[in-house]
């Protein structure tokens, strides 16, 4: 055992973990970029993570203020639909405004269930009608591929 007092050995292992860290620290210094860049990767992951949590939360809290239509103008059925008659001109610009505006309010689930009733013709019409106001690739992609489909069948 030593004689030297407590100190004096704590000081000595503090000079020898330092030396120690001195020789190591090329090996070390190579690595801190990439040390630091996964670190920096970490965080920025975390930060979109809790933001992501975040904005959940409050889709959930402010789905509770927004009451949903009771008769929307999209959710018609058969037999609340007039009878078809011939001979008519086509629908007027009025009417496939409605259309669309209706369109514009659909979610996307919603249009999913309702795209085997559109025809060619309106599923294009759609098609032009995304692509000129919100061009969101996921519905113009659904509609691609049932237009796609429905012309290939």
């Amino acid at each position: 055992m030593s004689s030297l007092p407590l100190p004096v050995r704590v000081a000595a292992g503090v000079t020898a973990t330092a030396v120690e860290q001195a020789r190591q620290l090329p090996a070390t210094l190579l690595g801190l970029p990439v040390t630091v860049a996964s670190q920096a990767l970490q965080a920025s992951m975390r930060v979109q993570q809790q933001i992501t949590e975040l904005a959940i939360k409050g889709d959930e809290a402010l789905a509770g203020l927004h009451q949903p239509e009771e008769h929307p103008a999209w959710a018609t059925f058969d037999e609340d639909q007039p009878a078809p008659s011939t001979g008519d001109a086509p629908a007027g610009r009025g009417e496939r405004t409605a259309d669309l505006d209706a369109y514009d309010a659909l979610t996307l689930p919603q249009l999913r269930g309702r795209l085997r009733s559109l025809s060619a013709a309106e599923l294009t019409e759609l098609i032009d009608h995304e692509r000129a106001t919100r061009n969101r690739p996921e519905y113009l992609r659904m509609l691609q591929n049932r237009l796609t489909r429905l012309r290939d069948s």
